[in-house]
């Protein structure tokens, strides 16, 4: 594999960005080694700088169910561009894709769009604050709700791959209004809302975790948290950024039956444009200026692009087969993986929720973040390599989820199973 335009690359992003990226997960730093370049994408496959072809298990960290440069939404954007990028003023499409929204997540009666699942959260807190006059936020260790300063503590996603579950620069006053108990812990959380209900705010949580991997909340858990927030006046945050239409046309409260106070969203929705949006209850979201006195702004909320290619995408989402596909798919990459891993003679626990997958490198059952992290890394990090070696792209961290496309075929998938065998075997 030629990887010598990338590394050269990489030497003249570090003189312009910290750490020659702009997310840090993109550094290759749990991985080892340097990044690679990308120069373009089309369908479920990414070609780098130096001409390396590669099946692409991250679509730019989940938001290409459809895969890369998708036909139908690269025309609608061709139309759209040619009218304009932004307009700070209001159009209908905004209407158009919240609608398109509300109907899949029926929870959320009035939206308001953002430009990332960050934004998303970080107001979708600031709402339920206002809307319960109350302070303290309740979070789930290893679950990561964007780099917002009182939910950098103990953190997922970057901070766990970078072995820095805090952040420089976050006051303690505000790392103290928030609370981090164990994933799937129902009765940690029951004592500590009993103790505390006066002050809490609000519950937020991924309810299926993709940023410790892939981890599943146990049968009763998400329903424990439901009862116990109705019953002392809690709101109930679903942050659904990275599940929303991953894990199932209507996300993860539509898979469990579980309805959340308030819900994000992200990724899906702008069909691989930046965006977030978050929304819920109606006498919640009036809390929201210009209706009420929580404030909350964007220039660029909305913009035209973003809805354009986000209306393309649920349109095609809300087909019959669409998820009927992705499921096919993903149950053969699934089986395949497991029985190369079998065959290989490699103990590792695979986990999936809809078209959101890991694999981890240990023999325990992963329930939470203490669990996940007997991942062997060090085995992860050649797995990697011998993966990106044969054409194959997952990314660069053991804590993080794996996606797959309406563009992957039967082709991509056996040649990954091979692939993963074959790497297996070199472990």
């Amino acid at each position: 594999m030629k990887i010598k335009k990338s590394q050269k690359l990489y030497k003249k992003a570090l003189k312009s960005m910290p750490g020659g990226v702009n997310s840090p997960v993109r550094a290759f730093k749990a991985v080892g080694g340097n990044p690679i370049f990308i120069e373009r994408a089309k369908g479920s496959k990414l070609y780098d700088v130096d001409g390396n072809q590669y099946i692409d298990y991250v679509l730019s960290w989940g938001p290409l169910i459809l895969g890369h440069a998708y036909p139908s939404v690269v025309k609608a954007l061709s139309k759209a561009i040619e009218k304009g990028t932004s307009y700070g003023a209001p159009t209908r499409l905004e209407i158009e894709l919240a609608e398109l929204v509300k109907a899949a997540f029926p929870s959320m009666e009035k939206i308001r769009m953002v430009n990332s699942g960050t934004e998303a959260t970080m107001s979708a807190i600031r709402v339920a604050r206002g809307f319960t006059n109350r302070s303290k936020v309740i979070k789930f260790e290893g679950c990561y709700h964007g780099h917002v300063d009182g939910l950098l503590v103990s953190a997922g996603s970057g901070g766990a791959t970078l072995g820095i579950p805090d952040s420089l620069g976050v006051p303690n006053s505000y790392a103290a209004e928030t609370i981090v108990l164990p994933f799937n812990d129902k009765e940690a959380f029951k004592s500590t809302v009993k103790e505390h209900w006066r002050d809490i705010a609000c519950v937020i949580i991924e309810p299926i975790v993709g940023n410790m991997g892939c981890i599943l909340p146990k049968e009763d858990f998400l329903i424990a948290l439901r009862e116990e927030t109705e019953k002392y006046g809690i709101l109930l945050i679903f942050d659904e950024v990275m599940t929303g239409f991953r894990v199932s046309f209507g996300g993860a409260q539509s898979y469990y039956g579980v309805k959340p106070d308030l819900t994000c969203l992200g990724k899906v929705i702008g069909g691989g444009l930046p965006v977030g949006a978050y929304g819920g209850k109606r006498e919640i979201m009036q809390m929201v200026a210009p209706e009420g006195a929580v404030y909350q702004a964007g220039t660029l909320s909305g913009n035209p692009l973003a809805m354009t290619a986000g209306i393309e995408t649920l349109k095609i989402l809300k087909k019959s087969s669409t998820y009927k596909r992705l499921e096919k798919t993903m149950a053969h990459l699934e089986e395949g993986l497991r029985e190369a891993a079998k065959r290989a003679g490699i103990k590792v626990k695979f986990y999936r929720a809809g078209t959101m997958f890991c694999t981890y490198f240990t023999d325990i059952e992963v329930i939470d973040a203490k669990t996940a992290k007997t991942s062997d890394t060090e085995k992860f990090k050649k797995f990697f390599w011998g993966m990106l070696q044969k054409g194959i792209y997952i990314a660069p961290s053991q804590f993080e989820a794996g996606f797959i496309s309406l563009s992957h075929n039967i082709k991509d998938i056996e040649k990954t199973i091979e692939a993963a065998y074959k790497t297996f075997k070199e472990l």
